[in-house]
């Protein structure tokens, strides 16, 4: 372990990218039924930075808030909360990461912003999915309330994250 520096820089990437993730999620709009947050922001940066690897912190990130650390949307924390409104989306960060860090393995500058698309519905798709369960909306209305709404943000968002990428040099 000692002077492992791809271990060391693996587990000091993890760690900003929980708190950035954990920024994000303070830096909220409130809305009904989801308040409008940076989280997928930085859940798309993680991935670009980390590649397939963007679960783990991911995956830390939603344990922690679980476990109740306050690093969910406004400072709350539980298990009951993936029971909510919001749960849906939470749980739709670890394959949304996943889905654009393969993505960014890739050398094609297309691909990887497909990808950071293709997160981004993923996190919609299990969002509105996990919506429609838990209020007993109709699916049309969940899509109006829990999806359309967030695409100007989102597709910002997505550009910028990789902006952000392309910036840290993460991307050619």
């Amino acid at each position: 372990m000692f002077g492992d520096l791809e271990r060391s820089r693996f587990i000091a990437y993890s760690a900003v990218c929980i708190g950035l993730i954990a920024i994000g999620s303070w830096i909220s709009i409130p809305f009904v039924p989801v308040p409008f947050t940076l989280q997928t922001f930085f859940v798309l940066v993680t991935a670009a930075v980390m590649k397939r690897y963007a679960v783990v912190p991911v995956g830390l990130y939603l344990l922690f808030g679980a476990v109740g650390l306050p690093v969910f949307h406004n400072g709350i924390a539980g298990l009951g909360i993936f029971f909510g409104p919001t749960g849906g989306y939470l749980i739709g960060f670890l394959p949304a990461a996943l889905c654009a860090g393969l993505a960014f393995e890739r050398e094609s500058s297309v691909l990887r912003i497909l990808g950071l698309a293709a997160a981004t519905l993923v996190i919609y798709l299990f969002g509105v999915s996990w919506l429609v369960v838990s209020t007993g909306i109709p699916v049309s209305s969940a899509v109006i309330l829990g999806a359309v709404p967030f695409l100007p943000g989102d597709i910002v968002k997505a550009a910028a994250a990789f902006l952000t990428a392309k910036t840290l040099g993460k991307v050619s």
